[in-house]
């Protein structure tokens, strides 16, 4: 009987063999297992992922991440085959946000520039003006005038704090991840006490208090950038766990330690929809070719256009 290390092994050859065979490219977001960002060709965060989707000559993607990653690559990518390993792997952010409830929102705002986070259906994207990561989401709103008045969704914790560090005053769709909104600041201020020389990194899509307890507020590439460059040994990482793969790969000096969430009977808070791609599941979608992201041609014209201009804005 095989060893799981010895199955793993014998994937992960399968899974290279596919994708010279199929001239694939694997992406995945530093949220998956570390398995899989071990055999990823590029790892990234949302804006790294659209940005290498767009460039890529592969003729398959596979996509290790969750449903709008896939959708938002086949949207750029429409003549290229993208490939989600596991189609469950959505996320609690973009279920937030409904389009036919948007569509509403705007039409009773018709003044307003609508702004969506990268974390939203192609259905949310085609009713949007500008598409945002938490990477380039500051640099985007204040590119625009003073006294633009602005729809910003579905992330209420990332809209509030753009808001706070522009000064803007945008109009906030009341949405949240599942994930870095179920973070304990008691527990944290415990960690920090326990961990006095470690400094804090959050992610903007926390809530208010967590942001202003922080060293760094970041999308997961800040964090790690600063983590890089920072001369600090020790870190409380206040986002999703799956992150820590990176920064120990890219700092093995330093002390990576993750937070927990308020109902986590460990020290730790995942996403449960990230989580659902595996070894396995890559393989598979080689394979067999699917699961295959498919997006409608009436709504993939109009969502490439806030996508493309938010490109254009982040160079």
């Amino acid at each position: 009987m095989k060893t799981t290390q010895e199955k793993a092994a014998r994937l992960k050859e399968e899974i290279k063999r596919l994708k010279k065979e199929k001239n694939a490219l694997i992406m995945a977001h530093y949220y998956q297992r570390d398995e899989i960002q071990e055999i990823a060709d590029f790892i990234g965060d949302s804006l790294a992922l659209a940005r290498q989707a767009a460039e890529t000559d592969a003729d398959v993607i596979v996509m290790c991440g969750v449903h709008f990653m896939g959708e938002t690559a086949k949207i750029l990518c429409p003549g290229k085959t993208v490939l989600v390993p596991d189609l469950k792997a959505g996320c609690s952010l973009a279920d937030s946000c409904d389009p036919v409830e948007l569509e509403a929102f705007v039409k009773a705002h018709p003044d307003y520039t609508v702004i969506s986070y990268v974390n939203t259906s192609a259905a949310v994207k085609a009713l949007t003006d500008i598409v945002v990561t938490s990477g380039n989401a500051r640099k985007i709103v204040e590119s625009l005038p003073a006294d633009e008045k602005i729809i910003f969704g579905p992330d209420h914790n990332l809209g509030e704090y753009i808001n706070s560090v522009t000064g803007r005053d945008m109009l906030l769709w009341n949405g949240a991840c599942h994930v870095h909104d179920r973070f304990s600041i008691d527990r944290i201020i415990e960690m920090k006490k326990a961990h006095p020389g470690a400094k804090v990194l959050v992610h903007p899509e926390c809530r208010r208090p967590l942001q202003l307890i922080a060293d760094k507020v970041g999308s997961t590439a800040a964090l790690l950038d600063f983590a890089r460059t920072d001369d600090a040994r020790e870190y409380i990482v206040v986002t999703e766990s799956g992150i820590l793969f990176e920064m120990r790969r890219k700092c093995p000096e330093k002390v990576f330690l993750p937070a927990p969430a308020e109902d986590a009977e460990c020290q730790c808070n995942e996403c449960d929809y990230m989580k659902l791609n595996t070894l396995e599941k890559v393989y598979e979608a080689l394979r067999d070719g699917r699961p295959e992201i498919e997006v409608d041609a009436e709504i993939a014209a109009r969502a490439v256009r806030p996508i493309e201009r938010m490109l254009e804005l982040s160079k």
